[in-house]
C-alpha cells in the first residue's frame, strides 16, 4: 500500500477501545467496537484488532490494513462475549509486522488478559531486561502485557489476582505515553500514564435512560457513532474499571507520582478529531483560536488576497484566520479522499510528486491571487513545497504566503509520536526566511508558542498542563537514552549512505 494518506505529516500511534455490557443486554460488543474504531482510524491506518471475552475464553481478530479491510461481517459475528477491547495502529516502537498488531493478549497464572495501548514508553528496554521473559515481538505493549501478568508480592497470600495493584505498579515503573485499555476476567480497566500525555475518555450506552454498557475510548468521537453518551476523561494517573457496577475509579491519581500534567498539545493542532472534546474543551473551537491568533500575528496586507486551507485538518484555522484578518475565504485545493492507501503503486513520477495525486488546485479561484496558505504544521517541508507549486502552476497564483497555525517543529517526539528526527525537521536549522525559501513562498510565519498556548489554555480544564517538547526541546521526561538512540540510527545511515557513495 501506498503512503499517501500521510503524506509529510505527523503520524498518531493509535487509538483505543474497550468496552463492557450488561448481562442479556443484546449489545453487541463486537459490533460497536468497530465502529469506535471507525471513527478512530485517523489515528492509526497500518492495522486494527478487536479482542472479546466470553466468561470463558478470549476471541480475537487482528490484521494490518485498515477497520474496513481487517474486519468483514462473518468475522464480527464470530467475536462473541460482552466484553472486549479494540486498537488502531500506527507503529512507533515495533515495525509495520502483524507480530505488533494489538491487541496483545497473553496467558498468565491468573487468567488470560489482553491490552491494547496508545502511546510510547521511553524505558521500555530497561523495563524488558527486568522482567527476564520471552518475547514474541518488538512492541512495547507486550511489556506492558508482562508486566501486568507480574504477581504482586502479597498476592500469593490474599489468593487471588490483584490487577488494580498491578496496574498502579505499572504507573510507578512505566515511563513515557500510555492511555492503555486491559481486558480482565473480572472487568476492564483504562488508565492514563500520571502525565496524561494520551487522551482517554469514558462513555455510556443507554437504553430508555438506563445503561447498558460502559466504554472507554481515546477520543470521544468514537461515542457517537454507537449512540453513546460521553460521561467525562479518565484522569492522568487515574485506574478506571468498567464492569457490571458501571464505572468505578479503583486508584486514583496519587499525589507525588507526576511533577506536571503533560498532554500532548498536538492533539489539538492536528491528531484529535476536530468533533471530539479534549481535556474539557471542543478541538473545533481551539483550532478557531489558533487560527485567530495566526491572523493577529501575521496578517497578510493588500489586494486581490484570499486565504485557502490544506484539506482537512487546517481548514478550520484557515476559515478562522480569514474571518479575524476580514479576508475572503475560499476552497483553494480538493483533496481526493479515495487515493488515500491504494494496492495499485503509483510510477516513480508520481511517486516524486505525490501531492498532484491528493489534492487538484482550483484554478477560478486562485488565478491572479496574492494566496495566503494556512497549513497545521510542517514537518520535512517536503509536502508544503509540493503544494505551493501546485497552487501556483495549477491554480495561477500570483504570490503563495504560507501562514502555519502551529509553532516550528524542531524537535522529535518520543511519547508516541511519529514526527521524523532532528536530521530530518526542516525547522531544526532553518529559520522562516530560509525554509520559505525552500519550499518556495513568498512568505512564511508560524503561530509563536505564546499564541498557541493562549488558543489551548483558554477553554483547557488544566490550562498550562501541555507537553510542547516538539516545539520547545523540553521534555516532561528523561529520554537521554531515546535521544541516543537516535543519533546511532543517524551515525549509522551516514555511514550507510558513504559506502552506497563510495560504490
Amino acid at each position: 500500500m501506498t503512503d499517501l494518506d500521510q503524506l509529510d505529516r505527523p503520524r498518531e500511534a493509535c487509538g483505543v477501545a474497550g468496552m463492557w455490557s450488561l448481562k442479556g443486554s443484546g449489545v453487541e460488543v463486537a459490533r460497536n467496537l468497530f465502529f469506535a474504531l471507525y471513527a478512530l482510524q485517523h489515528r492509526g491506518q497500518e492495522a486494527a484488532g478487536i479482542c472479546t471475552w466470553d466468561g470463558k475464553r478470549l476471541h480475537v481478530k487482528k490484521g494490518q490494513g485498515l477497520v474496513s479491510q481487517v474486519f468483514r461481517e462473518k468475522r464480527i459475528k464470530k467475536l462473541k462475549g460482552r466484553s472486549g477491547i479494540a486498537h488502531n495502529r500506527y507503529s512507533t516502537t515495533g515495525g509495520n509486522d502483524l507480530a505488533n498488531v494489538q491487541p496483545f493478549y497473553l496467558n498468565t497464572n491468573d487468567g488470560t488478559i489482553a491490552v491494547a495501548h496508545n502511546g510510547n514508553l521511553t524505558n521500555a528496554r530497561t523495563l524488558r531486561r527486568a522482567l527476564e521473559v520471552g518475547w514474541t515481538s518488538t512492541s512495547d505493549t507486550e511489556v506492558i502485557a508482562q508486566a501486568l501478568a507480574r504477581p504482586l508480592d502479597d498476592e500469593e497470600r490474599a489468593g487471588a489476582p490483584d490487577w488494580p495493584g498491578r496496574l498502579e505498579r505499572l504507573l510507578r515503573e512505566a515511563q513515557g505515553a500510555y492511555s492503555i485499555v486491559v481486558q480482565t476476567p473480572e472487568g476492564i480497566y483504562a488508565l492514563r500514564d500520571p502525565h496524561g500525555f494520551r487522551p482517554l475518555c469514558l462513555g455510556v450506552l443507554k437504553e430508555e435512560g438506563r445503561p447498558q454498557a460502559w466504554i472507554a475510548a481515546s477520543e470521544s468521537c468514537a461515542l457517537s457513532p454507537i449512540g453513546a453518551e460521553m460521561v467525562r476523561e479518565v484522569l492522568p494517573g487515574e485506574i478506571v474499571r468498567l464492569d457490571d457496577e458501571g464505572i468505578t475509579t479503583v486508584r486514583a491519581p496519587q499525589p507525588g507520582l507526576f511533577e506536571q500534567t503533560a498532554l500532548c498539545i498536538f492533539e489539538y493542532v492536528y491528531f484529535a478529531r476536530p468533533d471530539s472534546r479534549v481535556d474539557g474543551q471542543s478541538v473545533h473551537v481551539t483550532r478557531q483560536r489558533m487560527g485567530w491568533r495566526l491572523a493577529e500575528e501575521a496578517k497578510v496586507e493588500g489586494d486581490d488576497v484570499v486565504v485557502i486551507g490544506v484539506p482537512d485538518s487546517s481548514l478550520v484555522s484557515a476559515m478562522a484566520y480569514a474571518a479575524r484578518a476580514e479576508l475572503p475565504y475560499t476552497e483553494g485545493l480538493i483533496k481526493n479522499r479515495y487515493i488515500g492507501r491504494t494496492f495499485i503503486e503509483p510510477s516513480q513520477a508520481m511517486r516524486q510528486n505525490k501531492v498532484r495525486l491528493k489534492f487538484n488546485a482550483v484554478r477560478d479561484n486562485l488565478e491572479g491571487k496574492r494566496v495566503v496558505l494556512v497549513d497545521d504544521s510542517i514537518v520535512r517541508g517536503t509536502t508544503m513545497e509540493q503544494l505551493i507549486t501546485l497552487v501556483r502552476e495549477q491554480g495561477g497564483a500570483r504570490e503563495v504566503h504560507v501562514r502555519v497555525a502551529a509553532p516550528p517543529i524542531k524537535h522529535p517526539c518520543f511519547m508516541g509520536v511519529d514526527l521524523a528526527s532532528h536530521g530530518e525537521l526542516i525547522a531544526h536549522e532553518h529559520d522562516e526566511d530560509e525554509i520559505a525559501a525552500v519550499v518556495g513562498a513568498d512568505s512564511l510565519v508560524y503561530l509563536s508558542l505564546e499564541g498557541l498556548h493562549a488558543a489551548v489554555d483558554e477553554g483547557a480544564a488544566t490550562a498550562g498542563g501541555h507537553c510542547n517538547a516538539c516545539f520547545s526541546g523540553k521534555y516532561p521526561v528523561d529520554v537521554r537514552a531515546c535521544l541516543a538512540d537516535e543519533d546511532q540510527k543517524h551515525s549509522l545511515a551516514g555511514r550507510a549512505l558513504r559506502i552506497a557513495e563510495a560504490v
